[in-house]
């Protein structure tokens, strides 16, 4: 058990219990009190208590219901409740472990019980925590490793192409722009950040003279070319979870297009997963405002113009409204990748 001095809230209406209660307690721990059910929330949220002794039958609100209010605060959710009581037939402990307390007490109470029953919950509720910390400890790692494998599949997409590689992370940051635009949750726009980059995954199995040609490509080196995002579906979808799972809908077809025209299933409309729509667009428009070997950089206007022409039939009309709509933000974000990648030409040499 830690070394601090365990808080513990003492519930009840009568005063010549709670004096009882300082007597036992008083010597070892920091106590508080309440009076009532209410008083009882009302403190706990003040002072957070480490443990609750709370009796049943009081004024205002009994122990069960100011229990059942407390196990359903997150603040105060996971603080034990034992409760104290005359009452001590099936029933209530029943009513007692129902709205979410961990023990009884059965009064006139024994100074040894309640020091025994609140030393050993309160040991259990520190081993909880410990625990609590060492998943959330454990769940940090395996996120770190789960990000340096995006890291590193995204960069591999790009290590054949001829830019500096900033291309799949500065679309990355125009889709989560989009998607939080398109009503995307928090958690939903950083997972399609991280999927995002993944997009070109496949173009690991394209030989370098059709990815890195500096002229347009034949039929058949096209046939090839196309291949891709069922490649980078192949390698994605081995892995079930929803990071890796959106990852692989991006890459199998984030080339496919609003009328039906694109590839690899000539999928349209909604039939087109919601997060491929969204990088279709940032992928298109980072494409054509980046040098190629085949093309020089359009003008930010240009390219924004070409988005909005090809709304309906390459894109989806309501993402491209939400392109349109953060065009200030999307310039923002270009800028800053853009000078990070002056930035790493610098460090690396520009051929």
């Amino acid at each position: 058990m830690n070394n601090h001095k365990w808080r513990i809230l003492i519930v009840d209406d009568e005063p010549n219990n709670l004096q009882l209660m300082r007597h036992i307690l008083g010597g070892d721990y920091q106590l508080s009190f309440a009076i009532n059910g209410l008083n009882a929330i009302e403190v706990a949220l003040k002072v957070m208590p480490d443990i609750i002794l709370m009796d049943v039958m009081m004024p205002k609100m009994d122990g069960y219901e100011a229990c059942r209010r407390l196990k359903s605060h997150p603040e105060t959710a996971s603080i034990p409740v034992i409760f104290i009581t005359a009452m001590c037939d099936t029933d209530d402990e029943s009513r007692g472990f129902e709205a979410g307390g961990v023990d009884y007490i059965t009064k006139p109470v024994s100074k040894s019980i309640v020091r025994a029953r609140v030393a050993s919950h309160l040991a259990l509720h520190d081993q909880q925590v410990a625990c609590e910390k060492r998943v959330l400890e454990r769940t940090a790692e395996l996120e770190e490793s789960q990000r340096s494998a995006v890291f590193m599949l995204g960069e591999a997409g790009d290590y054949n192409d001829t830019d500096t590689g900033v291309h799949i992370w500065r679309m990355a940051a125009y889709s989560g722009a989009i998607a939080r635009c398109f009503g995307w949750s928090v958690q939903q726009t950083a997972m399609l950040e991280l999927a995002s980059p993944m997009h070109d995954i496949g173009k690991v199995g394209i030989p370098d003279e059709i990815l890195k040609k500096k002229g347009p490509l034949s039929d058949d080196e096209w046939r090839i070319m196309r291949t891709h995002p069922k490649i980078g579906h192949s390698i994605l979808s081995k892995c079930n979870t929803p990071l890796f799972t959106m990852a692989a809908d991006v890459a199998m077809f984030h080339h496919e297009k609003w009328d039906g025209s694109g590839y690899p299933r000539r999928l349209k409309k909604e039939d087109i997963p919601e997060a491929a729509r969204i990088v279709a667009v940032a992928d298109v428009f980072d494409a054509l405002t980046m040098i190629r070997p085949y093309k020089d950089a359009w003008p930010v206007e240009e390219a924004v113009e070409e988005i909005r022409r090809s709304s309906g039939t390459h894109f989806d009309p309501a993402i491209v409204e939400c392109f349109l709509h953060i065009e200030k933000e999307v310039r923002s974000l270009k800028n800053v990748w853009d000078t990070t990648e002056q930035r790493k030409g610098r460090l690396y040499g520009d051929s």
